[in-house]
């Protein structure tokens, strides 16, 4: 067994792991020492960062080869098996013993399938790179699939897919309810029988896993915003029209194997039967602790890393971030915690402050990007700005709603208790990020200004930026 040993060691390839190593690059004293373990040759890194407020930012998630990170950043890939708390090191399963001083857990979250997927193989999940390349397999010699589920790539696979027949199942009344309310789905919906332009490609330098051993069981990291403008994702039908037959409001009761025919035939809660070459679950993940240790940790019910809001766990000297971690603290009135990127991102350098502060002996506070909730996504071809409690969220039901709607163009809702901004959700290019995240920081009293707040006519930014 190898013995090394490290100041700061970070577990996770993705956007969590690899945000809080780079931070501590920036962090860490020069005597400090950082290993970074990743089961995959690649990790994802945030590039392209550009700020939309105080809090806000737009990004791109890069695919690097995790030997490409920097100098000052040991990589070892490999995968965590155990630790050992109270004499601060680690076991692998490659037999490496790694004693550090400070642990930081980033081991993300892992897809939850459907129940009927157990031992079928025509059953997949997409969370990571190796999932996509499966995926990308299957859909070239497919004419008929299935997705299940109405989060962000459930989203991004029923518009992005072509030459295909798609079902789409959910379980909701409207579709992308992870994100959008019913009114931004109508919206969204057009797209699905008219997908506009072409998906551009991306031209960032992208890499593979040539070396990988394909029989080795590894888990890349989570997918990043922009996963389908990388790969072909195109059926094998060439006249089949670019459309999504919707199945709402119902769910799979169960998954019938056939020799014949397509692979498989589905029976759903409405009694319908639908037969398909393969169903892809996008359904969610839950938090992926896959590792033992010598002390238990305190679990959600989800199963994630309790943590407060330093990132510390509840055993001494380690600290979780990302999709793996649970926020065990009081939230500002405007944040909540939802699995992505943003937050992987946001959460991985807390971590990193953290753990340097401790190291140095000074106090901290938490970061000002936890006092609002904000992600900027890309949804049906549109950029998609999320502030706040931009859903009505814990307001129960007592709060107003302000709409402007623009068919093809812009979706913008407003979310108000008692004259103040709560929440938004900007659809498409509307210029209004800063503004609206200025309104929910300051708490502004709008009710002077009525309904005239979303006047097309009025720029509202001239008034409150």
């Amino acid at each position: 067994m190898a013995e090394i040993t490290c100041t700061y060691l970070v577990v996770g390839g993705g956007i969590a792991g690899v945000s809080c190593a780079e931070s501590l690059v920036l962090l860490a004293e020069a005597r400090d020492s950082i290993i970074l373990i990743t089961e995959s040759s690649l990790v994802k890194s945030v590039t392209n960062l550009v700020p939309l407020g105080k809090v806000l930012t737009r990004f791109d998630v890069e695919e690097k080869r995790a030997d490409t990170l920097g100098n000052n950043i040991r990589v070892l890939e490999d995968q965590l098996e155990h630790i050992e708390s109270k004499d601060h090191y680690v076991r692998t399963i490659n037999g490496n013993k790694i004693v550090y001083r400070y642990l930081c857990l980033c081991t993300g979250a892992r897809p939850k399938l459907i129940e009927h997927a157990k031992d079928n193989p025509n059953i997949i999940g997409i969370r990571d790179t190796e999932s996509v390349n499966d995926f990308q397999k299957r859909i070239k010699n497919a004419s008929k699939i299935v997705v299940v589920g109405n989060g962000g790539i459930a989203s991004e696979i029923v518009y992005e897919i072509s030459g295909i027949e798609v079902h789409w199942i959910i379980k909701d009344e409207y579709i992308s309810s992870t994100f959008v309310d019913s009114g931004a789905a109508r919206f969204f919906q057009e797209r699905l029988t008219t997908k506009g332009e072409k998906k551009s490609i991306v031209k960032r330098m992208r890499y593979s896993e040539e070396t990988a051993d394909s029989s080795a069981a590894k888990r890349g990291a989570a997918l990043g915003p922009d996963w389908h403008r990388t790969v072909d994702i195109t059926g094998k039908l060439e006249n089949v029209p670019d459309s999504v037959k919707i199945h709402y409001s119902v769910e799979i009761e169960n998954v019938i194997s056939q020799s014949e025919g397509f692979p498989l035939k589905l029976q759903l809660s409405n009694n319908e039967q639908i037969e398909c070459d393969f169903v892809v679950s996008a359904t969610g993940v839950v938090p992926a602790v896959n590792f033992s240790s010598d002390k238990c940790f305190n679990l959600a019910p989800d199963g994630g890393l309790l943590v407060n809001w330093g990132m510390d766990t509840s055993v001494q000297d380690i600290f979780a971030a990302g999709d793996v971690c649970t926020a065990d603290w009081e939230p500002s009135q405007h944040w909540f915690q939802m699995r992505l990127w943003t937050q992987a991102r946001q959460m991985g350098a807390m971590a990193a402050r953290s753990m340097a502060a401790r190291r140095s002996g000074e106090t901290i506070y938490q970061d000002f990007c936890f006092e609002l909730f904000n992600h900027v996504t890309q949804l049906f071809g549109y950029q998609v700005v999320l502030l706040g409690r931009y859903n009505g969220q814990g307001l129960n039901d007592k709060y107003e709603v302000l709409l402007r709607m623009t068919p093809g163009l812009e979706y913008i809702k407003f979310v108000l208790v008692d004259g103040r901004l709560q929440g938004a959700i900007l659809v498409g290019e509307t210029g209004l990020e800063e503004t609206s995240e200025n309104l929910i920081l300051n708490q502004l009293d709008l009710s002077p200004y009525g309904e005239d707040l979303l006047d097309p006519n009025i720029d509202i930014e001239d008034y409150f930026d």
